[in-house]
């Protein structure tokens, strides 16, 4: 059964993980669009090659992500060996994301292929839904409501701290030699006393650091090496968009390989191989379909500056980070929406309108998944009975 069902299997997925990338792909460097620090060219080739790379990483340390996404546990052995849940779990994921993205809404992969999961369970007549709750619905509800307070926190803690430092966005952090100041002989003139006296640099002493403003840094006399606060914190939210890239690529693709994996289905493809083909097919749909998803996370949920932007990619990053570590099926378009979501409620700069309109997408994607890949399961047992 297999040998006839391998090529939709293959096709399915291959569709499933354009999809993803189109989806999700920009997710990451989604703010950075959003303040204006990355053109929207540069921010999706940043982004895109931050996940290509996330998703090579999955080759070491998200083994226990593949394990889940196959089916094991949740389903009968007996049904994963049926070549038609593969079919149906890949096909119906992959009609709810690209239906999705053609509509710009920036809906969760993971969700959709465990509501796929679900619907083929269902049509096959085994699911263990203890399972499915504790192990996937749980994390799922979990991820946008600890990012959405976290998010707001770290957010209005930095403000809290530049504001009690009374730092201003042009000042600037220096590291300066040690001055030592020179010496007037007891011989000198009273006039002589009096000149100014340009201090000199001690080498052997330990440089220092000194906050001032950007002009005083650059063109003091004294500056050696300076930061501005401005590029220190347009460095770190670039930063903290690719560690969400990243972080996307390590938790999306074990999910995508799980899938072809079901009942072996595709084993003679090796695991690493087949990491490598999945990210490069998400590469690729990133590339080409992520305009209309990358304006909504952008532009349309809350305006956004760069320290806002970094305080919801610092909350983004650890949480899908540390999920993927543990095996935990987060969602991370979930996390991240749910980051700008707080951001937005904390600065009262949230667009109510598209953030319910995500949140009803959100609703729906479950089973839209679900029935798409229970009339896929159908559809191919009546295939193959002809």
């Amino acid at each position: 059964m297999f040998s006839e069902l391998f090529v939709p299997t293959v096709i399915g997925a291959a569709f499933l993980t354009y999809a993803n990338g189109a989806n999700d792909n920009f997710k990451g460097v989604a703010t950075l669009y959003g303040s204006g620090v990355l053109s929207y060219r540069a921010a999706l080739v940043s982004g895109t090659t931050a996940t290509w790379f996330g998703s090579i990483a999955a080759l070491f340390i998200a083994d226990e992500l593949v394990r889940s996404f196959s089916g094991k546990g949740l389903v009968d052995p007996a049904i994963l060996a049926q070549g038609t849940f593969p079919v149906a779990v890949a096909g119906g994921a992959a009609v709810t994301v690209l239906l999705a993205t053609r509509a710009g809404l920036p809906i969760s992969t993971t969700h959709a292929l465990i509501g796929a999961l679900v619907g083929a369970g269902l049509s096959a007549g085994s699911l263990d839904t203890a399972r499915l709750g504790t192990a996937f619905a749980l994390p799922l509800a979990l991820g946008p409501l600890l990012a959405a307070p976290l998010a707001a926190a770290v957010y209005m803690a930095g403000r809290a701290l530049r504001r009690q430092g009374q730092l201003e966005a042009d000042d600037c952090l220096c590291l300066e030699p040690a001055i030592q100041p020179a010496v007037q002989p007891a011989s000198q003139s009273v006039l002589q006393a009096s000149a100014r006296v340009t201090p000199s640099i001690n080498s052997s002493a330990m440089p220092g650091l000194r906050v001032g403003n950007d002009e005083s840094c650059s063109t003091g006399p004294l500056g050696w090496i300076g930061v501005s606060a401005v590029d220190g914190v347009g460095v770190l939210h670039c930063l903290s968009g690719l560690l969400v890239s990243f972080a996307r690529g390590l938790n999306d693709t074990p999910k995508i390989a799980g899938v072809l994996l079901i009942g072996s289905s595709i084993a003679l493809v090796s695991q690493q191989w087949l990491i490598v083909a999945i990210a490069s097919i998400m590469a690729l749909g990133g590339l080409l379909s992520a305009r209309r998803v990358a304006e909504v996370m952008s532009k349309d949920i809350t305006t956004l500056n760069e320290g806002q932007g970094l305080a919801a990619n610092l909350v983004t990053s650890v949480l899908v980070l540390g999920a993927s570590k543990f095996g935990v099926p987060v969602s991370t378009t979930h996390v991240s929406c749910g980051a700008l979501f707080g951001i937005g409620a904390s600065t009262r700069g949230g667009h109510v309108r598209t953030i319910m309109t995500i949140l009803g997408a959100w609703l729906i994607t479950l089973p839209i998944g679900a029935a798409s890949a229970a009339i896929i399961y159908h559809l191919t047992q009546t295939f193959l009975q002809l």
